[in-house]
């Protein structure tokens, strides 16, 4: 029995070693945030919540000129974003999400400046309002692959393999976005998602799920002295019949020093389906920072909520955030 032990200990010594050949560095950080939220025709109960974060990050640099990095986010204790990372230098990056992947034009779904949330933020749940795309791709074991390909020109495309049960077919996506002229920044993206997922068509109802959504967005910001303003306009097309979505937001911040700034945001939805009102949005939001704490809030107004021009369907909503970074 003793010799069985050496043997197995002498194994694992064995590969313990081989699989630590490459030297890495290794990392931890956190942070803390209390959040209270609430709003009109709404019932929040304890609008207080608190948001705790530890990310482990580990990287190192291959033989070759690569680098390979691992980034684990704990959130409340659960598993949030997970991610590996391979930097070919020239040849672009290709990051492979286990969790908290998105596509492009998801992860551009507003672009717009703000202080602290969008316009819409906080009106899309228990009344219905839908944001400013839809099903746009958030999905595990996605690729997200990004190229620099000329002084201030960047290529960017997503891809998230069927499952072969919910998702029948792969999801795509592309964009492109350009930052070569001071203070402008300009991009677009287009992809789709075949996750047969459930949609809203406006007038506060959902359909049955089985759509295949494909989205488009494009924005332009320019940063000036100590303003940044922006427009964006999005297209959400579904499989599903009534079910297509438009969204144009504007934006405006201002930074009033280096530590405080404030934003005013604007967002219109309009729905295909007949008879629906076009959702409209708004939002005032402000940011201060001293040393390691940020404090920030916004304030939202919604009307006409889900294409609805129901009464209940008109709505405010705030929030107030309290961040500390260690």
């Amino acid at each position: 029995m003793d010799k069985l032990k050496k043997v197995g200990l002498t194994a694992l010594g064995t590969a313990l070693v081989s699989t630590s050949a490459v030297a890495a560095d290794y990392a931890v950080g956190g942070g803390a945030k209390l959040t209270l939220i609430g709003g009109d025709k709404s019932n929040e109960g304890n609008g207080w919540s608190m948001l705790d974060s530890i990310t482990f990050r580990a990287s190192s640099d291959l033989d070759n000129g690569f680098t390979v990095s691992m980034s684990q986010n704990l959130a409340a204790g659960s598993p949030n974003n997970t991610n590996v990372t391979v930097d070919m230098g020239d040849m672009g990056a290709l990051v492979f999400w286990k969790q908290g992947g998105t596509s492009v034009p998801g992860s551009w779904d507003d672009m717009m400046p703000a202080a602290n949330e969008e316009s819409w933020n906080g009106l899309t749940g228990d009344t219905m309002g839908v944001g400013p795309i839809q099903a746009a791709g958030a999905n595990p074991d996605l690729f997200r692959y990004s190229v620099n390909v000329m002084d201030g020109l960047d290529l960017y495309a997503s891809y998230s393999p069927s499952d072969g049960t919910v998702a029948i077919k792969s999801s795509q996506s592309a964009g492109a976005q350009y930052t070569g002229i001071e203070g402008l920044t300009v991009g677009y993206a287009t992809g789709d998602n075949n996750e047969q997922v459930l949609v809203t068509n406006g007038l506060a109802t959902a359909s049955a799920a089985g759509a295949d959504i494909e989205n488009t967005t494009m924005f332009i910001k320019y940063a000036f002295d100590s303003f940044t303003i922006g427009m964006q306009d999005n297209e959400t097309d579904s499989t599903t019949a009534n079910a297509d979505t438009s969204y144009r937001g504007y934006g405006i911040s201002y930074a009033v020093s280096d530590d405080l700034s404030v934003s005013y945001g604007v967002g219109t939805v309009d729905f295909e389906l007949a008879n629906s009102e076009d959702q409209e949005t708004t939002a005032v939001g402000i940011s201060y920072t001293s040393g390691g704490i940020t404090v920030s809030g916004s304030m939202h107004d919604g009307e006409n909520l889900g294409g609805s021009a129901a009464t209940t369907a008109d709505r405010t909503d705030y929030e107030l955030n309290i961040a500390f970074a260690f």
